[in-house]
């Protein structure tokens, strides 16, 4: 079996629509891939908006769109946005409760061995646009679809925010360390392939490492 690294932020669509053929390549072939959560730029680097071209956001959101609707995997504006943000002014808030506790759980969904399931069905409510995505009962069924349980998780990060800050800097530490710093970006023996639209590219070059199907 071969392993492969996903570094995953809970707020990229691109994270979001990869992550249903990460899935799917762990089923065609023999191949693991562990999820390993990190933040996402806005939080990295708060200042990041404030230099990019004016043009970025609405061909992101265009793109997004069809890149969804191209793989047939649904998607919408989310609500509440993973990140805490003033959208006019695009100030990024010091507090952020929603991405900080999905990080978090995404870390415990892949401790517990379903790190791309959580991504998977977590991600469904989040970008398809389920109102109040992150209220307790929806939650709780995005979570049981993953095959996990919400409050089981929740009891099991309680109190260790520490740990997982640092397992958070690690990852960054370590995706960085490949090679690059945004997400998604799957590392196979230490080769970085960033983005969703690389993952044909780096199944050939697994292929050359061995990579059979199932």
């Amino acid at each position: 079996m071969l392993h492969a690294d996903l570094y995953y932020s809970f707020r990229s669509p691109y994270s979001y629509i990869g992550s249903w053929r990460y899935r799917a390549l762990t089923k065609e072939y023999d191949l693991a891939i562990r999820v390993r959560p990190v933040y996402p730029i806005a939080t990295r680097n708060p200042t990041f908006f404030d230099g990019v071209n004016p043009l970025w956001m609405g061909y992101l959101q265009r793109d997004v769109r069809r890149m969804a609707e191209f793989h047939g995997v649904s998607f919408g504006k989310p609500r509440p946005d993973p990140i805490v943000m003033n959208n006019e002014t695009l100030e990024i808030a010091a507090d952020q409760p929603f991405i900080r506790q999905l990080t978090y759980l995404g870390i415990e969904a892949e401790r517990r061995g379903h790190g791309l399931d959580f991504c998977c069905e977590v991600g469904r409510d989040i970008w398809g646009a389920v109102e109040d995505w992150h209220l307790p009962e929806n939650m709780s069924a995005s979570v049981a679809r993953a095959g996990l349980d919400l409050a089981e998780m929740e009891a099991a990060i309680a109190g260790n925010e520490a740990a997982l800050e640092a397992e958070i800097a690690d990852n960054q530490a370590t995706e960085e360390a490949a090679g690059h710093w945004g997400t998604p970006c799957l590392v196979f023996e230490g080769e970085p392939f960033f983005g969703q639209d690389r993952i044909d590219m780096a199944v050939w070059r697994m292929k050359q490492r061995g990579l059979m199907a199932r």
